[in-house]
């Protein structure tokens, strides 16, 4: 990418959007147009088509998402797949038909099996069956994946994807319920130390594994395989390090302050037991994370107490 050319990053205000916009400004990208939701609905294709046509970007990267954590995932599976596929549809297909040089579309972890062996490779994509508290939003991210690779193939575009673990990082979701396990575990023990609880229970049993990346290594990763990629096939972007939820729930408690005791509830779901990516491709292509996960969390919680009003989220 040029440093001058035209760059849309879609979702500039979540979390991955606004750390690809900074991760832009600070190598020096000087021409970012950005649009909120209020702005442009990516739902809305008439919408889409008429930004497209009148700013014709040269390059996309589609962070724009409706993401939530386990809960939100399995009461809301009907908006999480129309959401999900109206936005990088319109979007996906709006570069294509106005020559977009490049369009890097965001994905997760979650498109792959529920037991697909694991470090999980990119190869082992639609090998087996999902899993099944986020079947929505995994098949609509797999749709999206398929559909750059299709366009591709089909008319010589070249739109790349990239599938993260894990996220976490400035301007996450903290909502009670709607948020992911790490965010979640920051506000859950932040309130129980303000609040001098004896105890904090946790879902599940501890015992499900998981890989976390700051976002803003991820950002870095999009930006450089925007450079340094061209492929149908997804690239995974992690750490390649895993811990129990149960080992997570202790760094955060302990970088939280917290020091009362960790209960866990084995009525309430594990999800899937094991998710860790295979990173061997990004690490081939010479990129590895950077921020250690204690680091992160200790920078997350300075986020989250920066910046209260996104706690309400």
């Amino acid at each position: 990418m040029e440093k001058n050319a035209k760059i849309y990053v879609a979702g500039h205000r979540g979390m991955v959007g606004s750390a690809i916009v900074r991760e832009l400004e600070r190598q020096g990208y000087t021409n970012i147009i950005t649009r909120t939701h209020a702005e442009l609905d990516l739902c809305n294709q008439a919408a889409v088509d008429a930004f497209f046509e009148a700013e014709r970007p040269e390059y996309v990267f589609l962070a724009a998402a409706k993401v939530g954590g386990i809960v939100a995932n399995a009461q809301a599976k009907a908006d999480f797949m129309y959401d999900n596929m109206m936005m990088e549809m319109n979007v996906i297909h709006a570069a294509w038909k106005n020559g977009c040089k490049k369009l890097q579309f965001l994905g997760s972890s979650c498109i792959y099996p529920r037991m697909a062996p694991q470090p999980m490779k990119e190869d082992c994509l639609l090998t087996s069956e999902l899993e099944q508290t986020n079947e929505a939003y995994a098949l609509a991210k797999i749709s999206g994946l398929k559909y750059c690779a299709y366009l591709n193939q089909q008319y010589g575009t070249d739109f790349i994807s990239v599938m993260p673990t894990n996220l976490y990082g400035p301007n996450d979701n903290y909502h009670p319920t709607h948020s992911h396990v790490l965010p979640a575990l920051i506000r859950r023990f932040h309130e129980a130390k303000e609040q001098g609880l004896p105890s904090v229970t946790c879902w599940g049993d501890g015992s499900p594994l998981r890989e976390f990346l700051y976002v803003d290594d991820l950002a870095n990763l999009c930006v450089f395989l925007m450079n340094n990629y061209s492929g149908d096939e997804a690239v995974n972007a992690g750490t390649g390090k895993e811990l129990s939820i149960r080992e997570l729930t202790e760094i955060v408690a302990k970088v939280v302050g917290y020091q009362g005791e960790i209960l866990w509830d084995t009525s309430k779901p594990n999800g899937t037991p094991r998710k860790l990516l295979d990173v061997s491709k990004s690490a081939a292509l010479g990129w590895t994370y950077k921020t250690d996960l204690e680091e992160g969390i200790r920078l997350s919680y300075e986020d989250f107490l920066n910046n209260p009003m996104r706690a309400e989220r």
